[in-house]
């Protein structure tokens, strides 16, 4: 890849398309090529394959995808199917059409079964059942790099698939109806402590500039879900009430590394098997919450809501192929968190 190759990055706003544009840029790429979605509905087949026609990308990073935890995954089970299955099945077409020399799909671990061997191995894939509350995601990305594969042995092009674990950084969402763990937890812990030092204002902001706080977590910060003003604390203390039970292990890595890899490997990988990126090591759900209090600065009580599922068990990946290679992540579960959680910060009204 030149520095002056024309690319296209995908999902150029998200948190994984906005890491891969800021690196790109930053290794001085100059010809990088971007829509929003409300010039380009990648959704939408004619737009994709007007814009192919017209900008004639060299390489593609495939970083837009609907993604969600585990309550939106299951809420919303079709349109998370539908949308990625269309986003990558137009993108990975009017790419074969347009003679995209090399493209980069981004997948997800969701994809490996739940109950699979630890660490997962890339060999893992289809090998058992999924978890249920995110299969119809875990389908469509499946999907994705089984396309990946298929253009490759018959057209003989050159798509590559990455399978990075649990994402956090820059730009993450911070929805606690939709968000992933971590993000959502450093927000449940910086209400709560809103909350103990009585900083009603400070709440209110935050709900103006990351969206609805849930009820259940309005209640657990001691504010009526009703009224939306300040229960009596003499009586009632917050917390920060957290899904499921703390046990499950899971690996997380910062978006700018992941961004690093991606580069990386569209430089240096030739195959086409999938290949994880991550961390090669993990931490309970109970370990990450106490980090993350700690970085936020709580010093409250802590909650377990076991009537909420704590999905898959473990989830941490193989990732001797990537190392092999000769690439190794650098930012630091608790640096990341106190990075992510100051750029929450900046980001508050």
């Amino acid at each position: 890849m030149e520095k002056s190759d024309k690319i296209y990055v995908a999902g150029h706003r998200g948190m994984v398309g906005s890491a891969i544009l800021r690196k790109l840029k930053a290794d001085g790429y100059t010809n990088i090529v971007t829509r929003t979605h409300a010039k380009l509905d990648l959704i939408r087949q004619d737009q994709v394959e007007a814009f192919f026609k017209s900008e004639k990308p060299d390489f593609v990073f495939l970083a837009a995808a609907k993604v969600g935890g585990i309550w939106s995954n299951n809420q919303y089970p079709a349109q998370f199917i539908y949308q990625n299955l269309a986003i990558q099945t137009n993108i990975l077409q009017a790419s074969f059409e347009n003679r995209v020399e090399k493209l980069l799909f981004l997948g997800s671990a969701c994809i490996y079964p739940k109950l699979c061997p630890q660490p997962i191995k890339e060999d893992y894939l289809l090998s058992d059942y999924l978890e249920p509350t995110n299969e119809p995601y875990a389908i469509a990305k499946i999907a994705g790099l089984k396309m990946c594969e298929a253009f490759n042995r018959e057209y003989q092009t050159r798509y590559i698939s990455v399978m990075p674990n649990n994402l956090y950084g820059t730009n993450d969402n911070f929805d606690l109806e939709n968000s992933h763990v971590l993000p959502a937890l450093i927000r449940k812990f910086h209400l709560a402590k809103l909350a103990l030092s009585g900083d009603w204002n400070g709440i209110r902001k935050d709900e103006a500039t990351f969206g609805p706080i849930p009820d259940d977590i309005k209640t657990a910060i001691c504010l009526d879900p009703i009224t939306n003003q300040p229960v009596n604390q003499s009586t009632n203390q917050p917390v920060t009430l957290i899904w499921g039970t703390g046990s499950p292990r899971r690996e997380f890595l910062q978006v700018d590394d992941l961004a690093d890899a991606c580069i990386f490997l569209i430089q240096n990988y030739g195959d086409t098997e999938i290949i994880n990126i991550g961390w090669g090591k993990d931490q309970t759900i109970r370990e990450l919450a106490e980090l993350i209090s700690e970085v936020v600065g709580y010093s409250g009580k802590i909650e377990w809501d076991h009537t909420k599922p704590d999905g898959t068990p473990q989830k941490l990946l193989d990732v001797s192929r990537l190392t092999k290679l000769g690439w190794q992540p650098k930012i630091r579960l608790e640096d990341g968190i106190r990075q992510v959680y100051q750029w929450y910060l900046d980001n508050i009204g």
